[in-house]
């Protein structure tokens, strides 16, 4: 054999080797692929109609509920919302994100409610928030937190500028947990309320990271049955192991990022007018009458410029005014409750302290000793008589809000009086085998 001929069989050999070696390892890919794709299969079949089912399961609280739904979630991550982070004409905001443009009774569009939502991050938490609670006869005052970013500022201030009877509050401050500027932050809003066009009843305010249980129309009929005209502020007198927020001044630190509350060693003098002050919460339903007082009264003023040095003071302020039963020049204050208690569900809170007795655990975790809410606790949150709940984080748990935010809107449109339109709807079919009420 000629040293050309032994070259090309060599060659031939090489190029056979080479083509077996590539065959071989294609076979191999497709053999071991096909067990994973059953395997996938398997998945869908077992998370059936997505989510609705699991929700639906979760929701009267099956036992083998939330490690199914622990493991669905994910293996189908949830879609971004579309025109939170990019830039999309307003009909497409309305449409996409199936905001509701229309009053879905008389007795709604006649009793105007207005809110004040404060945030700072977890843009699209807060829009399932807004469009939960979103009617166009409502008024939405929303305070952005200086600190967060431009990118951050610059989405919400979209999303807001499709709205008439939405708005960022004219003055924005840098909030910090605990601190005086979350106190300032809600004033700021209700300053530029009291100036709207909108003619509002009661004034509700929410954090970035609640939810309602209630519907527009459940919440109305709430305030109409049980606290017509009067305020909902829930609290106590001042319990003693409370009274370190008031007796010591505090300062707010902020600096490179990180802020909060400290106390000095200087004591404090005696409240104004010599005011019983109070403790309770921070979230409130309250009367535009009684917003203009404590923004014009003599004791909310001097009250207001006495806890600006005060732990928490937003946990003191609303319940201690709407105490005020003063004798001698001054009238009560407009819809004050001065026997009332803990009274009004506003806000539906699993706190770490009271575990074993209003609840049987955080199925989530702890932050703050407040429940981040997981898939074992959708049972309780519905079960809540409150009007809304709080915490949510649907970056750790997007099944939860996935689950509450369907059942939400299937409940809202069964209550409507007016026809449904076709982008009010979150999907074309749904599969949830279970009482909405």
């Amino acid at each position: 054999m000629n040293p050309l001929d032994a070259t090309k069989s060599g060659f031939l050999a090489c190029i056979a080797v080479c083509m077996f070696i590539c065959t071989f390892i294609y076979l191999k890919d497709t053999l071991s692929e096909k067990p994973n794709e059953q395997k996938m299969n398997a998945n869908i079949a077992e998370c059936g109609f997505y989510p609705d089912e699991l929700c639906s399961a979760l929701f009267v609280g099956k036992t083998a509920a939330c490690k199914i739904g622990n493991f669905c979630q994910n293996t189908y991550q949830p879609k971004a919302l579309s025109c939170i982070q990019t830039s999309c004409n307003c009909s497409m905001v309305l449409k996409t994100l199936h905001f509701i443009t229309r009053p879905l009774s008389d007795e709604e569009g006649n009793f105007s409610l207005a809110y004040i939502i404060t945030i700072h991050k977890e843009l699209e938490m807060f829009v399932k928030l807004l469009r939960a609670i979103y009617m166009p006869q409502n008024i939405y005052c929303i305070h952005v937190d200086e600190k967060s970013p431009k990118d951050y500022k610059a989405a919400v201030q979209n999303i807001v500028n499709c709205f008439e009877n939405i708005f960022i509050s004219s003055k924005r401050e840098s909030v910090v947990y605990g601190g005086f500027s979350r106190l300032q932050a809600d004033i700021n809003c209700m300053r530029d309320l009291v100036h709207s066009k909108i003619q509002w009843n009661y004034v509700i305010n929410l954090c970035g990271q609640d939810y309602p249980i209630k519907t527009n129309k459940d919440i109305i009929q709430y305030i109409k049955s049980k606290w017509n005209g009067k305020n909902m502020t829930p609290g106590v007198v001042q319990p003693l192991h409370m009274k370190h927020r008031t007796n010591v001044s505090y300062r707010e630190y902020i600096h490179s990022g990180t802020s909060y509350v400290y106390p000095t060693k200087t004591i404090k003098a005696r409240p104004p007018y010599n005011l019983t002050i109070y403790f309770g919460s921070a979230y409130y339903i309250l009367t535009k009458e009684f917003v203009e007082f404590t923004l014009t009264d003599a004791r909310a003023k001097s009250l207001l410029e006495w806890s600006r040095d005060t732990y928490s003071p937003d946990e003191h302020y609303w319940v201690t005014l709407n105490r005020l039963t003063e004798p001698y020049d001054f009238k009560d204050a407009p819809g004050a409750t001065p026997n009332a208690d803990w009274e009004g569900n506003i806000r539906a809170i699993k706190w770490k302290d009271q575990e074993g007795t209003t609840h049987k655990g955080c199925k989530g975790h702890y932050i703050r000793d407040i429940c981040v809410y997981g898939l074992g606790d959708l049972q309780w949150i519905i079960e809540s008589p409150h009007l809304f709940a709080n915490k949510f984080e649907p970056a750790t748990y997007p099944l939860v809000m996935d689950c509450l935010e369907r059942r939400y809107r299937l409940k809202v449109l069964q209550q409507a009086e007016v026809p449904i339109e076709d982008h009010w709807r979150f999907q074309e079919e749904n599969y949830f085998n279970m009482k909405l009420n």
